[in-house]
C-alpha cells in the first residue's frame, strides 16, 4: 500500500465525522445560516477546533451572501478549498546552512518521538548526510537503548552518557562532537516526563541553552512530536512546549484509522505552528513531509 492510500486509511475516522456527517446534514437542505451553524458543530466534533471552525464557516457565509453556494456540491468544493487554504504548505525540514544542523525533538512519552527521530535520521543518511543522534532522554534506560537501535539502522553515530546523567551535557557533547567531526545533522532525543522533582520544561530550556552555547544559532529546528489520536489534548501539549522552548514545527504521528486528523487545522489556526511531518505507519517511508494538498485530497477522496 502506497503512502497516499495509507493516509486515506488513516483519515477514515475524520472523513466519517466530517465529510459523511456534512453530506447527511445538507441532504435535501438549503445552505443557510441554520445549516452552517450545524456545520460548525460538525467541524468542532472532528477536532478542527473552535477557532478554525468559526473561520471556515464565516468564509462560507460570505460565499452564500455572494450567491456562490447554492447546493451541497458547491459547499463541498468550498469547504475543501477553505481547509486547503488554512493549512500552511511548503514547510519542510531541510538540512542547510551552518553545520551541524541541530534538531531538538520534544514531546510527551508514548507519542513515537524516538521512532520519528530514527526515521528522520535514516532519511538524512539516505540523502547522503552524516548524522549524530543525542540520547538526552537519560531518565529511561530503554529510551537510550531504542535510540541505539535506530542509530544502527540509520547508519548514524550516537552520543550517550550513563542512565540518569545530565541531559543538557549529552546534548552539548553531541553538538561539540559533531562540530569536531564536521557532521551534517544532530538530532536530540529528550524526555517526555521526568522521574525526578525537576520540571520537564525547565530541563528542556536547559538543553536548549546548552546547545546554544556550543553553536550560537542552534537549535535550528524545535520539532514537537504529537500523537494524532490525542485530539484536542495535542493543542494543550503544543501550547506548553511552545511557551517553554519555541516550537518551530510539528511531526504528527500515528495517523492511522483511530486518528483525529482535524487537529492539524486546529494546530495551524490556534498556534500558527506548521505541521512539517506526518507518520502513517511503522515503516521508514511512512514518515513523510506534510503536503496540505495531498492531505485534503485524501480526506475528501
Amino acid at each position: 500500500m502506497g503512502f497516499f492510500e495509507k493516509l486515506k486509511q488513516g483519515l477514515a475516522r475524520t472523513r466519517k465525522t466530517l465529510i459523511e456527517n456534512t453530506e447527511a446534514l445538507f441532504r435535501g437542505r438549503a445552505v443557510d445560516e441554520s445549516s452552517l451553524e450545524e456545520l460548525e458543530e460538525i467541524l468542532i466534533m472532528a477536532d478542527v477546533g473552535p477557532q478554525a471552525a468559526a473561520s471556515i464557516t464565516t468564509s462560507l457565509r460570505e460565499k452564500v451572501k455572494q450567491g456562490k453556494l447554492i447546493n451541497f456540491r458547491d459547499l463541498k468544493a468550498a469547504l475543501k478549498e477553505e481547509i486547503k487554504k488554512m493549512l500552511k504548505g511548503g514547510a519542510k525540514i531541510i538540512c542547510a546552512g551552518e553545520k551541524p544542523y541541530v534538531i531538538l525533538t520534544v514531546g510527551v512519552n508514548g507519542v513515537g518521538k524516538t521512532t520519528t527521530i530514527g526515521k528522520l535520521a535514516r532519511r538524512f543518511t539516505d540523502q547522503g548526510f552524516s548524522v549524530t543522534l543525542a540520547a538526552a532522554d537519560t531518565f529511561r534506560a530503554a529510551a537510550i537503548e531504542q535510540l541505539e537501535i535506530w542509530a544502527h539502522r540509520a547508519g548514524s553515530q550516537i552520543v550517550k552518557h550513563r542512565s540518569g546523567a545530565d541531559p543538557a551535557a549529552v546534548a552539548f557533547d553531541a553538538v561539540s562532537s559533531a562540530r569536531a567531526k564536521n557532521v551534517d545533522v544532530v538530532i536530540i532525543d529528550t524526555a517526555g516526563r521526568l522521574h525526578t522533582k525537576t520540571n520537564l520544561m525547565e530541563e528542556l530550556k536547559k538543553i536548549k541553552r546548552a546547545v546554544g552555547k556550543e553553536a550560537a544559532s542552534a537549535p535550528h529546528e524545535v520539532l514537537l512530536v504529537v500523537d494524532a489520536t490525542s485530539g484536542q489534548n495535542a493543542i494543550n501539549q503544543a501550547k506548553i512546549f511552545n511557551d517553554a522552548v519555541g516550537v518551530t514545527g510539528i511531526a504528527l504521528t500515528k495517523l492511522d484509522g483511530t486518528a483525529k486528523g482535524g487537529i492539524i487545522l486546529a494546530i495551524n489556526k490556534e498556534l500558527n505552528i506548521p505541521v512539517k511531518l506526518i507518520g502513517v505507519g511503522e515503516a521508514v517511508e511512512d514518515l513523510q513531509d506534510f503536503d496540505p494538498s495531498e492531505f485534503v485530497e485524501a480526506l475528501f477522496d
